[in-house]
């Protein structure tokens, strides 16, 4: 039976994917700052679960709950990085500015550094890291929160070349997804925004299918494309 470890699982699509893994067949770690949420999700789940409180932010603290969580499990077959943090913050309130880095920078950094190291140890496994269509552009109202995003995907992109470079069946998936129905979508005029269960159902067939990227819900790579091409005098206009 395959065995995965999601940090992020208390709500969301990391919640969602959790149900949608264990429904597979997978027994499932389940990690978060909130563990009364893990709690009442692993009464939900059909197969055994695991639960661990992780704070990303606390660094030295996530590695070695991660790294726990492993040893009671016996041994996983993939991590998903999903822990995330963003706002709209126009007015580059810094303190959000600098919450948002901790989370997605420092804290996916920390995560995606010890399941490296753990699958290199083993010989395979699969990473997947959540990072956002925000990863493509910068934007006004969220400079932090798109540059944290890009930074997962190119620190993805160095894992798959380091894997690639050492002979090392390991995978790295990139997951961007667009608007999704939950909290961290904010703004008006959004549009296209897919319900979780959607959105976790494409991650899990993304992950399934072995995919290096994957946008989430696939019609966003209409919009990936174009935000590639758009010259800068366009965009900044937007």
């Amino acid at each position: 039976m395959k065995k995965a470890i999601i940090v992020g699982a208390s709500s969301g699509i990391g919640r969602e994917l959790a149900k949608i893994l264990s429904e597979n067949g997978y027994i499932v770690g389940l990690a978060a700052r909130r563990k009364e949420l893990l709690v009442q999700l692993k009464e939900e789940l059909p197969n055994n679960s695991f639960i661990k409180r992780i704070d990303v932010c606390n660094t030295e603290e996530a590695i070695q709950a991660v790294q726990d969580l492993i040893n009671e499990m016996g041994q996983v077959d993939l991590i998903v990085i999903n822990a995330g943090y963003g706002l709209i913050n126009p007015k580059l309130d810094l303190i959000q500015e600098i919450k948002t880095i901790d989370v997605n920078v420092i804290g996916f950094t920390a995560m995606a550094n010890v399941a490296f190291k753990y699958f290199k140890k083993m010989g395979i496994g699969h990473i997947v890291g959540i990072s956002s269509l925000a990863a493509i552009r910068g934007a006004s109202g969220s400079p932090a929160y798109n540059a944290s995003k890009a930074y997962i995907s190119n620190y993805l992109q160095g894992l798959r070349q380091k894997a690639s470079q050492q002979g090392l069946p390991i995978l790295i998936t990139d997951i961007k997804p667009g608007f999704v129905d939950t909290p961290m979508a904010q703004g008006s005029g959004l549009f296209w925004v897919a319900p979780v269960p959607k959105a976790a159902e494409q991650i899990y067939k993304a992950i399934a299918a072995k995919k290096t990227h994957a946008y989430i819900t696939k019609r966003w790579r209409i919009i990936a494309w174009i935000f590639k091409i758009i010259p800068d005098w366009v965009y900044h206009k937007l």
